[in-house]
């Protein structure tokens, strides 16, 4: 199959565009002129530069192709346009990388944003699938659990605003480029919408375990009432100052963010790695990279 990948540049878009690779497909990638395509195998894939928010570049990538696959974030606001790009093609396979957390009870700007691109979507008449992973870990570069790992590492005391009891179900990026390589050529996924998470969610504090007995260290959890904290963060943010957290940042902490995934299971064999053969595997890399 004659794949288009927009997102390839990203985290989760290189392991997405190796798997599509590795499973036999053709891959080309629209990237920006001022992307960083060093960590793609730019010999085994087309490169076609131009911006996904114009609408003729986008028509003229897709031109042969048979599928795309949209990696990068729906928040961007552009999915109505790559909707209307694709059908206005040939191309009616379309796999379309979301994420749970349109699902937050809290008033996140990108929210809305999230959920008008999603029903975009699925208003739209293609073979769509959508795809949403939960939080995504797997590296160094992840921007997630790597922040946690480098706490850790720095000091034997970690705050915690909340009793840390929320759950939690971070995915392996690996894993989530496996899901979409997997749906991609199974009709059983047309007009669907997966969440995808990891093995069995957790609590943050357990969270917090797994990964200091990664690191072979004993962490004292020092627990927060999370609510002055937050009032506090939103009066300094009114003022439009800016701080390393956001009050946002701890309310999703306590908000409960585990999801099921049966259904991928079911329709496309979907097995996920349990959460500390993930973190054993990032902190093997983080050693060898160090």
């Amino acid at each position: 199959m004659n794949v288009l990948v927009i997102g390839g540049t990203g985290f989760t878009g290189h392991f997405v565009v190796r798997q599509l690779l590795d499973a036999g497909h053709n891959v080309r990638c629209l990237v920006r002129p001022t992307s960083d395509i060093s960590g793609l195998p730019t010999d085994n894939i087309t490169i076609m530069t131009g911006d996904m928010g114009n609408a003729s570049d986008v028509a003229r990538s897709l031109d042969s192709m048979d599928a795309i696959v949209y990696v990068a974030s729906l928040g961007f606001g552009h999915a109505q346009g790559i909707v209307e790009a694709v059908q206005a093609s040939n191309v009616t396979r379309a796999v379309f990388v979301s994420t749970t957390a349109l699902f937050t009870q809290l008033n996140a700007s990108s929210k809305v944003v999230r959920v008008a691109a999603e029903k975009s979507i699925t208003d739209s008449d293609l073979d769509y699938t959508i795809i949403r992973p939960t939080m995504i870990y797997g590296t160094p570069g992840d921007r997630n659990m790597i922040r946690l790992i480098r706490l850790l590492q720095r000091t034997p005391i970690i705050p915690i605003f909340g009793d840390g009891n929320s759950l939690q179900q971070p995915v392996y990026v690996a894993d989530v480029a496996a899901a979409i390589v997997a749906a991609l050529p199974n009709t059983k996924t047309y007009r669907k919408a997966y969440n995808i998470s990891g093995k069995a969610p957790l609590t943050y504090n357990e969270v917090i375990d797994v990964v200091a007995n990664g690191l072979g260290k004993r962490i004292l959890k020092l627990h927060i009432p999370y609510k002055p904290v937050v009032w506090v963060l939103q009066q300094i943010e009114k003022l439009g100052i800016t701080l390393p957290i956001k009050a946002e940042q701890i309310l999703r902490l306590n908000e409960n963010k585990a999801f099921d995934h049966a259904e991928a299971a079911k329709d496309f064999g979907y097995a996920p790695r349990d959460f500390a053969s993930g973190i054993t595997a990032e902190l093997e890399e983080l050693i060898a990279d160090s």
